[in-house]
């Protein structure tokens, strides 16, 4: 029998952190063959260069696209997704996959998706549907789910969406978020293990903080970050924070960070990129998390987290009972931190059910994968 061979591409290190249950139950499938491809900040130095993990981990990556210019400005982007698109082409011509699986919106996700598209290649999506109305991943998401033939969406209020869009319903898939898989599957690493890896000492109050551009916002990021960062320095908290994404701002965010944690290295520590295991774990040990990150609106359910969402990034996407959503001057943020540690708060998340899944998400996207016909034509199904 001939395998059907699934080209996974990823170009962060969240979004392989979501893949990795997935990459585990395709390369031990008999019906399907994994090819890897990797962009973006996985081949830079700045962002942890994180294909080494991905190799660690055991995967054989059969493209490295080297496609992110050395700036985080609008044009360096623009430039770095037709960059990925160009160097695409010949790789996912080389590797002539039967479908090309991706996850989420990244600007590098839709380069792949159009380099997919205009070589006639079947494309599943995961995570489409969604919405996060302050940034531009909101587009690019919709923009994906229509280039699409298969769809895994993570709630049954996404998968309408998308059905909304005119996909067939036969098509549209709720498999849950893969993000709770690995909370299910990994072993976590105890809190004496974990601050061993780290070098750093969790506090009583300790914060898991990343912090993502709003990339449909004219305002200055550095400014908002400072004054962030002043209510951080004025609470007793201790704060491990992670690497933003290769967005416009990122970088420069990424160096205030680096400033702000060189004033106080007990209380505060930055790492690039913690991983997917040490990530889920300083979740689990953590008292909180605060940004603007999904993983915030995500997995923290699972863990019964107080999660502080910082802005409009997240706006749209649905949240449990333990997220605060909260503006960005310093009186909303520090009213958010007191109320996320308080007593009848902490209380209130330990009765939050994850309302994106119970952790079998990858064995469902497998099952699709080998059971469903693929192909790059589809009929517009208006809503009756």
């Amino acid at each position: 029998m001939t395998r059907r061979n699934v080209c996974v591409v990823t170009g962060s290190r969240a979004e392989y952190g979501l893949f990795y249950p997935i990459l585990n139950k395709i390369q031990s499938s008999r019906e399907l063959n994994l090819q890897l491809v990797v962009t973006s900040t996985h081949l830079s130095s700045d962002f942890g260069s994180t294909f080494k993990q991905i190799e660690n981990d055991g995967f054989t990556i059969d493209g490295k696209i080297d496609n992110l210019f050395k700036s985080d400005s609008a044009v360096s982007i623009a430039k770095s997704a037709g960059s990925a698109i160009i160097l695409l082409s010949d790789c996912l011509d080389k590797l002539k996959p039967d479908v090309v699986l991706l996850l989420g919106d990244r600007f590098e996700t839709h380069a792949a998706a159009t380099t997919a598209l205009l070589l006639n290649i079947p494309i599943a999506h995961i995570h489409g549907g969604e919405i996060t109305e302050g940034a531009v991943d909101e587009q690019i998401r919709h923009s994906i789910t229509k280039m699409s033939f298969l769809h895994f969406c993570s709630t049954d209020v996404y998968r309408n969406r998308v059905i909304q869009m005119g996909e067939d319903p036969l098509r549209v898939f709720n498999t849950g978020a893969p993000g709770i898989d690995n909370i299910v599957n990994y072993n976590l690493l105890s809190k004496a293990s974990l601050e061993k890896e780290l070098k750093w000492k969790f506090h009583d109050k300790t914060a898991l903080f990343t912090y993502h551009p709003v990339t449909l916002s004219n305002f200055d990021h550095e400014i908002e970050l400072s004054l962030i960062l002043q209510v951080i320095e004025a609470s007793t908290l201790g704060v491990l924070f992670t690497y933003a994404n290769a967005d416009r701002g990122g970088r420069a965010i990424n160096q205030m960070i680096e400033l702000f944690c060189k004033k106080n290295p007990i209380r505060f520590k930055v790492v690039k990129s913690l991983g997917q295991l040490k990530y889920l774990s300083s979740i689990s040990h953590a008292s909180l998390l605060i940004g603007n990150s999904s993983s915030g609106i995500i997995e923290a359910a699972s863990f019964y987290k107080p999660v502080i969402n910082i802005g409009d990034r997240q706006l749209g996407r649905l949240k449990g009972l333990n997220v605060i959503d909260t503006g960005t001057s310093i009186k909303d943020l520090a009213d958010s931190i007191n109320l996320a540690t308080s007593s009848n708060f902490v209380k209130q998340c330990q009765e939050v059910t994850n309302i994106y899944g119970e952790g079998n998400s990858a064995k469902k996207i497998v099952n699709h994968l080998i059971n469903n016909n693929l192909s790059v034509r589809k009929s517009f199904i208006d809503i009756k």
